[in-house]
């Protein structure tokens, strides 16, 4: 069954055309100018592409038995590096507007400086531009790409003895059973690394070697100590003994074992819990561990000193890591563009199937924690990012004619400004929405609104700070 447009992106549709939005007519195959603007987007800051609208908005829809050639010839071309260099990894989807079918494709800011039939093309507010054949623009473009992610860096004294052959071969055979003929199944371990852009050459230095994503993925210890010596990640379980910890795991190796003992820790300290989704028997416990971990490693600012951790206590699981927010307060569910932190670990944990889709692991991580343990997690984009995940419903003391006309919403509602004291209505938006079952913008603001004003009456909550910036406080 084919779902009905979101509401976010039916509002970028409505807003026209920007250097983050673009339109393509598109009726029984792809435009020949697609990659021109993947290209461009991906060497800028990523945007949205919506095959079957034309320039001024309209919906004019795709014709129904092309729409699958044309999602197969699109992953196809994504992996064909004469069409773009290098490869990507990019997800089309199908929607319904009206009964018209059309595809929208997210595209993320790459790490890389990427090529369409060998020319460079950069994204401005009227569109495509190649910039081939201009060499100031294109060393503009590598300085900013290689200030903003430092998973770019390369170590041109690094050699493949500094990687860890095992790990190397484990990858390898890991995205073969993923997808069958895997093409790094013909590679050999150099053929491989380049094609998943963990060896290559600065074209504005001319340096040329192993990545420092290469070498957190599949490089020795020592190797990462040396490269990054405050790197390491946390596991506390904080129950008995908040103070200090009742147990700890001071992990400070690659990110393919760093995930595996962050998920052993989750599993060695959580109850599971199994859920049939459709015809599949699941363990709800395992897939929150597993979107939890793998986003707290591959979405971590790696130029911070500040180590990752996971902490578990009795009433959550919180993990935290070092990050450069885009925006500051609580993440908006129903209105949110993921961006890769570190494209390139991110696109590799994708291969060997330990990642799915950007941006999916949030709503996962929502979708089953409400099964697990009634919660909703909170997920805050910070200078420190922080996920919330509660482990059971706590319900503070109050008087027994409070408790009863408190339904669970507002319940939830009040632990949420309990827990993070200080909240915007804003942060309350972006938390409650989850709970609703709609997306129309004025309904969402007045259920919340309504909830707001039932615990304020009830002199449960109160309203501190100036008109233009209040914050919301739980009373004591």
């Amino acid at each position: 069954m084919i779902n009905q447009i979101p509401v976010n992106l039916l509002n970028l549709i409505k807003n026209g055309e920007c250097s983050t939005v673009e339109f393509k007519t598109a009726k029984r195959k792809l435009p020949e100018n697609l990659f021109e603007t993947v290209c461009s987007m991906l060497n800028r800051n990523g945007g949205h592409i919506f095959l079957g609208v034309q320039d001024d908005g309209t919906v004019s829809g795709i014709y129904r038995d092309y729409v699958k050639k044309m999602k197969s010839d699109f992953v196809n071309l994504c992996n064909n590096s004469e069409k773009i260099s290098p490869t990507v990894h990019l997800e089309i989807k199908e929607y319904l507007y009206e009964e018209k079918e059309l595809l929208y494709i997210y595209v993320y800011e790459s790490s890389d400086v990427h090529k369409t039939a060998n020319k460079i093309f950069d994204r401005n507010e009227d569109g495509d531009f190649e910039i081939t054949g201009n060499t100031s623009l294109i060393s503009q473009l590598y300085i900013r790409k290689s200030s903003t992610y430092i998973e770019n860096k390369i170590y041109p004294f690094a050699t493949i003895n500094d990687l860890r052959k095992d790990l190397i071969d484990k990858a390898r055979n890991m995205a073969a059973n993923r997808v069958a003929n895997h093409p790094w199944s013909k590679m050999n371990d150099l053929e491989m690394l380049r094609s998943a852009s963990l060896y290559e050459k600065n074209f504005q230095t001319g340096e040329e070697g192993f990545n420092l994503a290469c070498l957190l993925l599949l490089g020795k210890d020592d190797v990462i100590a040396s490269v990054l010596s405050y790197y390491k990640t946390d596991a506390i379980l904080k129950v008995d003994n908040i103070d200090r910890y009742d147990d700890r795991d001071d992990i400070r190796t690659n990110l393919i074992e760093s995930y595996e003992r962050l998920v052993n820790f989750v599993k060695k300290h959580l109850n599971e819990k199994f859920y049939i989704d459709g015809n599949q028997r699941i363990n709800i416990r395992d897939v929150i561990a597993r979107e939890l971990c793998v986003n707290l490693l591959i979405h971590r600012e790696y130029s911070n000193p500040i180590p990752a951790r996971l902490i578990i206590t009795k009433e959550s699981m919180v993990t935290e890591n070092a990050n450069r927010p885009r925006s500051i307060g609580y993440i908006d569910l129903n209105n949110y563009s993921p961006y890769p932190k570190n494209p390139k670990i991110a696109n590799f944990f994708k291969e060997i199937g330990l990642a799915e889709e950007l941006g999916s692991g949030i709503k996962t991580i929502t979708k089953y924690n409400k099964i697990y343990s009634g919660g909703i997690p909170s997920f805050k984009d910070d200078e420190i990012f922080t996920v919330r995940v509660p482990l059971v419903e706590t319900i503070k003391e109050m008087d027994s004619e409070q408790t009863e006309e408190m339904d669970e919403i507002k319940i939830k509602l009040l632990e949420f400004i309990r827990s993070n004291n200080g909240v915007s209505r804003q942060d309350i938006n972006n938390y409650m929405y989850p709970f609703f079952n709609t997306t129309d913008q004025k309904e969402l603001n007045n259920k919340t609104r309504y909830i707001i004003t039932f615990l304020r009456e009830r002199n449960l909550i109160y309203n501190k700070g100036t008109n233009n910036k209040p914050s919301w406080i739980a009373k004591k």
